[in-house]
């Protein structure tokens, strides 16, 4: 029983070694071909960061980079801020008022975006908010509010009530058993809902395309996708500048990975 047990993990494993590889063979392709070489390159090295040197210096990649990184800071901030406490009112609630705005929340979060932005188009053009990094704020927050209070609701679910009670019989009102207890104890809930957040706004294309006119407003994508139809035949360039776009959700899920766990929680009732 033992050995099959193992067989099976050895199999499982490779399974996975496979997948995994599978999976990063476009992204090793992408890297090396950001290291090669332009046309018409001086440099007889086989491999060189000059694409990366030229993008920064004669592009705006660095512009469009602030850009992207300002709007998804934001995006996740308020996200976070406004999706803590409204899940725990979708979380805990028990009325009818909770119920309907639960409803609502599930036909908006089932709704593309895509279907507002034209309304939303003619609204922000009369508002000046067309062509405007606080616009794309807006449309992002938004767009990621319904899904993050779904998310914080379903991780406030997995905290036992019981914790709540013993904090308010020791004196806590509402909402300081909800900061205190409930807040503490949702890290992973909280860096999920941030991660969904970061990948919605910094991934997105279409809605910036329809929204930015001016390239000092670009972000990555929409700057990306200029530059690669104004050089087509540049794939260095333009390989450097996808690995830059891929930079920054790499270093984000390196340096969170080790905070997305749920122990503690289960052992806070233990001897209750």
């Amino acid at each position: 029983m033992q050995e099959a047990e193992l067989r099976g993990r050895w199999w499982r494993f490779l399974l996975i070694l496979i997948i995994t590889a599978v999976v990063l063979v476009p992204i090793a392709a992408i890297f090396l071909l950001s290291l090669q070489p332009s046309l018409g390159s001086t440099t007889t090295s086989e491999y060189t960061f000059e694409n990366f040197t030229n993008i920064f210096s004669q592009t705006g990649v660095l512009t469009w980079l602030n850009n992207s990184l300002l709007v998804t800071f934001v995006t996740v901030i308020v996200s976070v801020v406004v999706a803590a406490p409204a899940g725990y009112v979708l979380s805990r609630g028990r009325n009818k008022l909770v119920s309907g705005f639960s409803l609502v929340l599930f036909i908006v979060q089932s709704l593309p975006v895509v279907t507002a932005v034209i309304p939303l188009f003619i609204l922000f053009a009369q508002l000046g908010l067309v062509d405007t990094l606080l616009g794309m704020m807006i449309i992002y927050v938004g767009a990621t509010m319904s899904v993050a209070i779904w998310m914080m609701a379903a991780y406030y679910d997995s905290i036992p009530i019981a914790l709540e009670e013993a904090a308010w019989i020791d004196g806590a009102s509402v909402a300081g058993g909800f900061v205190r207890v409930v807040l503490r104890n949702s890290l992973p809930g909280i860096l999920s809902t941030a991660v969904f957040a970061f990948l919605l706004s910094w991934n997105d294309y279409l809605v910036a395309l329809v929204f930015l006119r001016s390239s000092e407003n670009y972000v990555f994508p929409v700057g990306l996708e200029t530059f690669f139809q104004q050089n087509a035949t540049a794939w260095g360039p333009v390989a450097a500048c996808a690995v830059i776009m891929m930079l920054p959700p790499i270093i984000m899920f390196a340096v969170l990975n080790k905070y997305f766990s749920v122990g503690g929680i289960g052992g806070s009732l233990a001897g209750r």
